[in-house]
């Protein structure tokens, strides 16, 4: 291999060693430690991993490796492949960003208003118990219906939260956002 070749070769590598640093420190943004974040990365530039490479490349210890892909196949992040012919599982980094934010972020926002919703249905149930509760004081019914109010006032948002997921989830969100494919 000439000299010429060798440095190319070496800037190619500093060059995804730049940006696997950068995932991996932004991993954090998703709930994954750094460890995971740092396989992520260095998964991102592979075809595809067995657990056996991704240990002897990171050099994790085994719970370690383990508990972060399993961390990222929760995220959809990676996903276990079989090999025909092969006893080893091969895993493979999700490369499309915006699908992985697409079910990272409908994940999450979909808990969110579920949650709260529940939460707040709840919460309004027993409220109204205690404004058709005769036994109520006037300040105490008047305290109720301003919980109450506030709570309902909140629904909006945990609704708007639902569409947004969907619209993620069906793509029409990029109706209104468009993606640049050009720099």
């Amino acid at each position: 291999m000439s000299e010429s070749t060798s440095q190319s070769r070496q800037k190619i590598e500093d060059a995804k060693e730049q940006v696997i640093g950068a995932l991996a420190e932004t991993m954090d943004l998703y709930g994954v430690t750094p460890s995971a974040g740092n396989l992520y990365a260095t998964m991102y530039f592979k075809d595809q991993m067995t657990l056996d490479e991704m240990r002897d490349e990171l050099e994790m210890s085994k719970p370690s490796m383990s508990t972060s892909v399993r961390k990222l196949q929760e995220l959809e992040m990676v996903k276990k492949t079989f090999t025909r012919g092969s006893r080893k599982h091969t895993y493979i980094a999700e490369k499309d960003f915006f699908r992985f934010f697409i079910v990272f972020y409908s994940q999450m926002w979909e808990r969110e208003a579920k949650m709260n919703l529940e939460a707040i249905d709840r919460a309004q149930g027993e409220l109204i118990d205690v404004i058709k509760d005769s036994n109520s004081t006037p300040d105490v019914v008047a305290d109720a219906k301003s919980v109450y109010d506030q709570l309902e006032s909140s629904k909006p948002y945990y609704h708007w939260l639902e569409d947004l997921v969907a619209n993620l989830r069906n793509g029409k969100i990029f109706d209104h956002f468009h993606v640049d494919n050009q720099e």
